[in-house]
């Protein structure tokens, strides 16, 4: 069966996007029109489901790095910040975007609080059985167009 380490990112974070759009608790909040993503950004997003594409990669970076909270998944979508003559430095995205899409995703049951159960010393998000489910079901419904767009795949 396909998981989600078989499917290049970008052809899985749009599938899944499609998918959480479906979802009628991860829905962009009133305020996501004009808010900036981080401080290392001049202005909004462009897109008009950025929020959907955000949760989506968010629900794949806690499969991949799970248990991981709000704080460091604001910096994984952080960037170089333009300090004017001065070197670039790093700049954390926002916590409240990260915080706001993994409430979401815990109210829809995709993701859920660690509380150290995983036996690490790490407390933060990880998948539930339900959202391994559907991002495997997802990752298996893209996987013929992942092989034909990159043709190595199919060796794995």
């Amino acid at each position: 069966m396909t998981t989600y380490n078989d499917i290049p990112a970008d052809m899985l974070i749009e599938a899944l996007a499609e998918h959480l759009n479906t979802i009628k608790s991860i829905s962009a909040p009133e305020w996501a029109s004009y808010v900036k993503t981080g401080t290392h950004r001049e202005r909004p997003p462009e897109q008009d489901n950025w929020w959907a594409v955000r949760s989506a990669a968010i629900l794949r970076k806690v499969a991949f790095k799970g248990p991981i909270g709000a704080n460091h998944m604001a910096q994984e979508f952080g960037g170089p910040r333009d300090r004017g003559v001065k070197p670039n430095r790093a700049a954390a995205g926002s916590r409240n975007i990260a915080r706001t899409i993994l409430q979401q995703l815990t109210e829809a049951e995709l993701v859920k609080s660690s509380l150290n159960a995983s036996g690490s010393v790490n407390s933060g998000k990880i998948l539930t059985p339900e959202g391994h489910k559907l991002i495997n079901a997802v990752a298996h419904s893209v996987r013929p167009l992942a092989e034909e767009k990159y043709p190595g795949l199919s060796n794995y």
